[in-house]
């Protein structure tokens, strides 16, 4: 009889331009500790066991908040700031995420990507989560970050993730994920998001693509 293949993480893709890549996740919230942060780390970690030797980092935007919106320019702003707003500039990939506030993304997030270069996320695969207090705020993903993503021409991956209060357990210091369904939806996202990230990998050598002009 065939031998039927076990339960757990698909094989890492190991092919030319897949090895060591750069993996950023962002979290904005202004909480700490956080459910948003505890699921863009969870993210990052399963994308990270799908990528060989990917390199890994994390963005909380919480503590850069005063930072960001006092300072007029970039220039005025502390290195720590800097050095965030840069780490996600040259990302391979971005997983964000955002807790959910009056169905839109919290203001840390927005004001953090309004200082993120307009053309510095084209083609980057960003793959979108989120987190609230109930299912009504699950289209926060299509509708809200999604579109923030088309704007800076990232290529946005299929699949979101959105948890709710339920699918988190407070802990001492901070919170886990106690869902078995929230990680099979991460899961299934990672699985989804890879066969894009590959591709996107395979052509990064190309020529750029003409853009119109101030387009």
């Amino acid at each position: 009889m065939p031998s039927h293949a076990h339960l757990g993480p698909a094989p890492r893709v190991s092919i030319d331009g897949m090895s060591g890549e750069l993996v950023v996740g962002v979290s904005g919230s202004p909480s700490d500790p956080s459910r948003t942060s505890t699921l863009v780390a969870a993210t990052v970690e399963r994308l990270g066991q799908e990528i060989e030797d990917a390199r890994t980092e994390t963005v909380e935007i919480g503590p850069l908040l005063a930072d960001l919106g006092a300072a007029g320019s970039r220039e005025a702003m502390a290195p720590a700031t800097v050095r965030a707003l840069e780490l996600v500039e040259s990302a391979d990939v971005l997983v964000v995420g955002s807790p959910a506030f009056r169905a839109a993304y919290s203001g840390a997030f927005k004001l953090f990507f309004d200082w993120v270069g307009q053309y510095d996320l084209v083609d980057t695969p960003v793959l979108l989560t989120a987190t609230g207090g109930s299912d009504r705020h699950a289209l926060l993903v299509e509708h809200q970050m999604r579109p923030l993503f088309g704007f800076f021409q990232s290529t946005t991956l299929p699949l979101g993730v959105f948890g709710n209060e339920r699918d988190f357990a407070k802990r001492e210091g901070g919170y886990d994920i106690a869902s078995v369904d929230l990680e099979l939806r991460i899961d299934q996202a990672v699985r989804r998001a890879v066969p894009i990230i590959r591709g996107g990998f395979a052509t990064a050598g190309m020529p750029d693509v003409r853009r119109p002009a101030e387009f």
